[in-house]
């Protein structure tokens, strides 16, 4: 995989923390170069060796659009897109949504994402790139108290299915991981705050979390990164359209 991601530009949204900040450093040890992109935050940390931090907001063209600028400005090309950028909302029970929320999170999940790959189609054909978008189990499965998250990354599903179709003529791959359960800090942070206000005791839910899986453990920031670069890579060279699981075996 070395020698297939070796002085290729990647652009990352969402790469300011969590698993786009993994994806980004991964690539860049394997001697990518190119862009992390995130909102301004003060949580955002420091860019990886080789990449360069960029103010973007995936729910505006505009936004978009300047980011592809700025890229193809400083490093003439873009090779890989990973369109990681998400929320997640807070659980709530269907009689209980807020569509205020609502229409947020699927401003960012599900358009962000069609922005995303539409606005970095046309350069990717150039250099027969490709794109890897971060979806999730809930884009195949659902669960109680998560109707929005769930539809949000249906949506996501079905936009790089049919974006796999448009964009393969052109020579540009379209893929998408589905991550389960990460021990991230996001993750950890909300199964705190939920035994704090009564849930179920963080070790205890992380327990269960594991047993669930095949391999009696949760996947890793890494292993998710592994992957991404895997599809992004040559190695995925006749893969296109595909939803790649990356959950210990989840049953």
């Amino acid at each position: 995989m070395q020698s297939s991601v070796k002085g290729k530009v990647v652009l990352v949204t969402g790469g300011g923390r969590g698993l786009g900040h993994a994806i980004a450093a991964m690539f860049a040890e394997q001697g990518a170069v190119g862009v992390v992109a995130d909102l301004a935050s003060s949580t955002r940390l420091a860019p990886p060796p080789g990449m360069t931090a960029l103010d973007c907001d995936v729910s505006s063209e505009a936004s978009v659009a300047a980011c592809v600028t700025a890229t193809l400005e400083q490093f003439g090309r873009l090779d890989v897109v990973i369109a990681n950028a998400g929320l997640v909302p807070g659980w709530r029970t269907t009689d209980s949504i807020d569509f205020d929320e609502w229409d947020r999170v699927m401003a960012v999940n599900a358009r962000g994402v069609a922005i995303t790959i539409s606005r970095t189609a046309k350069v990717l054909s150039v250099t027969k790139g490709s794109i890897v978008v971060m979806a999730s189990i809930n884009s195949f499965a659902a669960h109680g108290r998560q109707m929005l998250y769930t539809a949000s990354k249906h949506a996501v599903l079905g936009i790089v299915r049919a974006a796999a179709r448009d964009l393969g003529p052109l020579g540009v791959r379209v893929n998408a991981l589905a991550p389960g359960p990460i021990a991230t800090n996001a993750l950890l942070d909300r199964i705190h705050h939920r035994a704090r206000t009564g849930g179920t005791d963080a070790d205890t839910a992380l327990q269960e979390l594991a047993h669930a899986n095949s391999l009696g453990r949760l996947a890793t920031a890494a292993e998710v990164a592994h992957a991404a670069m895997f599809l992004a890579s040559d190695m995925a060279s006749g893969i296109t359209g595909v939803l790649l699981p990356v959950d210990a075996g989840l049953q």
